[in-house]
Order: C-alpha cells, then structure tokens, then sequence
C-alpha cells in the first residue's frame, strides 16, 4: 500500500459509486416488482387471450378488434365497466367452479369450456402440441359445469368435420373443420344455439347472467383460422352481448394487477409526494455525509481538578439522596466560622461554645444557634435543608456584621 492509501479499503470515490448502484439497482427491482405481471407479455401457450398458442384466444382479441368492436384485455382492474360489455372467462381444467365464479364482474359473461390437454412446445416458445382431449368425466363433475349447472352431460362427435349451428331464432349456420365437436347438455341451462342433434352449443342460464360455449374450438386461434369458424362466433357473440366492449379475462390465469401501497406510491396523484420524500431522503442523506462547521472537540471521558471531584461528590450524594444529611455539618461549620469572627475562647467545649453564641445571639436579636442545630438534625429532605442552610447563612452573617 502506498502511503496515501494506507488503513482505507476503498477510495471515497469507489464507495459513492457502490452507494449510487446500489439505491438505484434497489429502486429498480421495487419497480419491477411492482409491475411484473403487466410486464409479463403472457404468450405461454395456455388457453387465454395473451396467448397465440393454437388453444390460446389472442387471435379472438385481433379479429373482433379488426371489426371495429372494442375489445378489452382484463387483468382484473377495469373500473367502470362492472356492467357494462361482456366479460369472456376462459378457464383451464385445473381451474375449479370456486375459481371461474370469483372472477368479478356484474354484467354478462361468456363462459368457455376447456377441451384440450396440451404441452409446450420443445422448440418454439408459446406454442404448444396437442396432447388429448380432457376427459368427459372431468367437465361433467368439476369446473363450468359444476358451478352453473346442477347436473350436466359432455357429449364428443369423433372425427374432424363441420359443424351446423342452428340458432334459436331459426337461423342455420356452418362452422369450418372442428375436431371432435364438444357439445353439452345441463339442467337449468337453455339453448341458445344447438347441432344438429339438438345438443347445445350455447347455453345461457335462467338469470340471462351467464353464457356458456361448449367448445372453444369455435373461438381460440386454432378455430378461427376458418373464416366459416370465424363467422359463426362473430354471430354467436352478437347473440349474447349486450352494448358495451368484449372484456377477455386474463386474471384467472394468474395475470391479475393488484393495487397496492408501493402501486398507489408511484402512479399519480401520489407520484408528487413519492419524488418528493425521494428528493427529502437525498438531501437528508447528504446532510449528514458533509458536515458544516468547526469539528467539535470531543470532551474527555473523565472530569479533571477539583471542580470535577466536587461535581462528582455532590452527584453521588444527589444520586443517593442524602442531602438532608449535610445540614448539621453545615450548621457546625457556620458555628466555628461565626466564633472566629467574633472572637470566642479557643478552650471552651462544643457545649459551651453554643451557649456562648446563643448569649452573643440573644444580644444581637438573633436566632438562637442551638435552636438552629436542632432543626439541621431534624431535616428530612432537601426542602428541609434549603430552609435550615438558609437561617444559618442568615445568622452568621447577622452575628459577624456581615452584608449579604
């Protein structure tokens, strides 16, 4: 080490620099922490509409939006329209009938059935290969069905053809290639759209609340890849939806905003306040790195000479309050202060000593020193002491002639 390095680890430079990295690494990670799930683009392959995997229904979000229908991706936080629209819910097999109801919303919502079990794609990230279809047993007794519907059958058409829509107004419609056309039929649920075999397709419960499609095949990205397919969802949506915009659900696939202190601190109107704090932080922070003024001479640990001993001393008679205890002292020590002023015989007793004061004081209209030694040793607090020293103060100066 060189001599001007020598005792430092670091230059003062070096640990401002590591200082600086560090509060501006940590704010980033806060921020990123904040919004990670917008920052997440979503496109996984799984069945919802950031997807634009084959199940995925992102393909759904650019054809109706292309149509000129205003579309809404919700990941949960979409004031103002609570009522408004219809909300598209499309649940995975693993979600169950708690999870699809408590998706928020007050208006309509499409309820879309699973129907494919998938896997990633090794090589290409968000696609996906088609693994099977979900088993029938497992949407009859879990999931959309359970929670609409008291008792359901899932019905399957094997093979990949078309399908003809028949609407319940009369109205016929031809679907492009669907595999194994998923169709159901639930007590409690109604009709609104039916196959040739008068099994639904698009059921609606008895409120008008909820609607349920039976296969997603008719509205994912693999489906709509027809433009017969594309047709006939657009003419199933516009049975269902009230005015308003078609929300797409994401929440429930785990892409939900959440509001927070830490989101609330650094959106505004709380923006200000947060820069502000930040900026009152800073300036703190430099306040107490630079110092202003003279340095301040550190005080020795231990009191030196005599004032210190007499500080000292009294502090330990304060701290163990025995100050009542030094009146007769003082009392005695006004007595021989008194008696070498005035001139008193050196080879009288304490005794006679205070009886000739008490001569000398009843001479002069004083108090009486025994009377004054009496009441020293009687004190029983400090309030005691300060009234007795301050007669005796009084009395040797009165019997030395004295001014205060």
């Amino acid at each position: 080490m060189t001599a001007a390095t020598d005792g430092q680890l670091f230059k003062g430079r070096t640990v401002l620099i590591m200082i600086a990295v560090g509060v501006l690494a940590f704010a980033a990670l806060a921020v990123l922490s904040v919004y990670a799930p917008s920052l997440r683009s979503g496109n996984d392959g799984g069945g919802h509409s950031l997807s634009k995997s084959a199940v995925g229904f992102g393909g759904a979000v650019k054809l109706f939006g292309a149509l000129g229908d205003p579309v809404i991706v919700s990941r949960g936080d979409t004031p103002g329209i609570d009522r408004a629209g219809l909300l598209i819910v499309t649940p995975s097999p693993a979600h169950d009938a708690r999870a699809i109801r408590s998706v928020a919303f007050d208006g309509r919502r499409l309820v879309v059935m699973p129907k494919w079990l998938v896997a990633p794609h090794p090589a290409r990230p968000g696609w996906v290969l088609k693994a099977d279809v979900l088993p029938v047993e497992a949407l009859e007794k879990k999931g959309v069905l359970e929670a609409y519907a008291r008792t359901a059958a899932v019905q399957r058409r094997d093979g990949i053809a078309r399908a003809n829509l028949r609407f319940a107004d009369g109205r016929t419609m031809a679907t492009g290639p669907v595999d194994q056309l998923q169709t159901l039929q639930a007590d409690g649920l109604v009709a609104l759209v039916s196959n040739d075999q008068g099994e639904a397709i698009l059921a609606r419960t008895r409120d008008r609340k909820v609607y349920i499609l039976s296969d997603p095949d008719l509205l994912n990205t693999m489906g709509l890849k027809s433009l017969e397919t594309a047709r006939a969802a657009d003419a199933m949506l516009d049975l269902v939806r009230p005015e308003g915009p078609l929300i797409f659900d994401v929440s429930l696939h785990g892409f939900k905003r959440s509001r927070n202190l830490l989101a609330l601190a650094l959106e505004p109107p709380f923006l200000g306040g947060t820069l502000c704090a930040v900026a009152a932080a800073l300036l703190a922070g430099i306040a107490a790195a630079i110092r202003f003024g003279p340095a301040r001479r550190a005080a020795p640990p231990y009191a030196m000479g005599k004032g210190a001993l007499v500080e000292n001393t009294a502090g330990l008679i304060r701290m163990a309050r025995r100050e009542h205890r030094m009146a007769e002292g003082y009392a005695r020590l006004c007595r021989d202060l008194a008696a070498r002023a005035v001139g008193a015989p050196r080879q009288l007793e304490p005794a006679q000593l205070d009886a000739f004061l008490d001569r000398l004081s009843a001479q002069r209209g004083a108090l009486l020193f025994t009377d004054l030694m009496t009441t020293a040793r009687e004190a029983r607090g400090l309030p005691d002491l300060i009234a007795v020293t301050r007669k005796l103060y009084d009395w040797r100066l009165e019997m030395t002639r004295a001014s205060h």
